[in-house]
């Protein structure tokens, strides 16, 4: 077979249905070898039209947490557009050192460059009532927002690798609330995260909206294991009136250098196309 196109469909086959013999729960780093994922749902209907891997295990959802953020940051009116607010790095906000190149972001930058200190302050002017209260009306995931045990980081840490785990289908599951606009969020919530979501342009005319997030398995002694990176890529595709909601999760079993969230980034801008031409 000569056609690279045709082989990756014929492969990315061979993993369909084995999602749905296996219960959900969250994946250590010495559980499973490698992982990978793909689901695409009509935003409609919300029949699956694609589905192959192993799609029901829980993992951290890192900064793919970003887009129900911005669902909540918008609604609770401490977001207020693309461009507003601007909020000024401080040293007190303990940035990690690629966070400290960004000493002033606005909500569409730090969606399109994933700046985690803006998350967490936004997290943290919502408070623990509120942030707990919108991610169990999301249904999001476990809905585990506690953090780290025994350190009460959870407002601040509990996406990052830490409690607050989701499965693929289960994104599925929120995107086709949002884009249907069946959270319990007001109008403007929807516009304006989804105008903040960062847009790519793929092949045969499909628009792709969506958010990617990088990070690594723990081991079973909770510690963060570098040769067990991880990478989401979840969101919305257009076109010619036609809109599907994707999720893409992946798993290593190396050490990398391209970010998780990358990589599955560009490997479903390449897949989706081809995937949704016989659909």
């Amino acid at each position: 077979m000569k056609d690279p196109s045709m082989k990756k469909i014929l492969l990315l086959h061979l993993l369909v249905f084995v999602s749905a013999t296996l219960p959900i729960h969250s994946v250590a780093s010495d559980e499973v070898e490698t992982l990978k994922c793909t689901i695409i749902a009509d935003a409609i209907t919300g029949n699956t039209l694609y589905e192959a891997g192993e799609c029901t295990r829980r993992v951290s959802p890192c900064s793919s947490f970003k887009l129900p953020l911005a669902v909540m940051g918008f609604d609770s009116g401490i977001l207020q557009s693309p461009k507003s607010p601007t909020w000024e790095l401080k040293p007190e906000y303990n940035p990690s050192p690629r966070d400290r190149t960004y000493k002033q972001v606005y909500p569409a930058l730090w969606q399109s460059d994933s700046v985690v200190w803006f998350s967490q302050q936004l997290t943290s002017r919502l408070g623990v009532k509120r942030f707990t209260e919108y991610v169990k009306k999301f249904g999001y995931g476990n809905q585990d927002v506690s953090g780290d045990s025994g350190k009460h980081n959870g407002l601040t840490q509990s996406w990052l690798m830490s409690s607050l785990t989701i499965s693929p289908k289960e994104q599925i599951q929120f995107l086709l609330r949002f884009v249907a606009h069946k959270l319990p969020v007001s109008e403007a919530a929807y516009d304006m995260a989804h105008a903040t979501t960062p847009q790519y342009q793929a092949a045969e005319g499909w628009v792709v909206h969506g958010k990617s997030g990088s990070g690594w398995l723990r081991d079973s002694n909770g510690k963060i294991n570098e040769n067990r990176p991880q990478g989401w890529f979840v969101g919305w595709a257009e076109k010619n009136g036609r809109q599907v909601v994707f999720a893409r999760l992946e798993i290593g079993s190396v050490k990398s250098d391209v970010p998780g969230g990358s990589k599955a980034r560009e490997d479903i801008l390449v897949e989706l196309p081809v995937l949704m031409g016989n659909k």
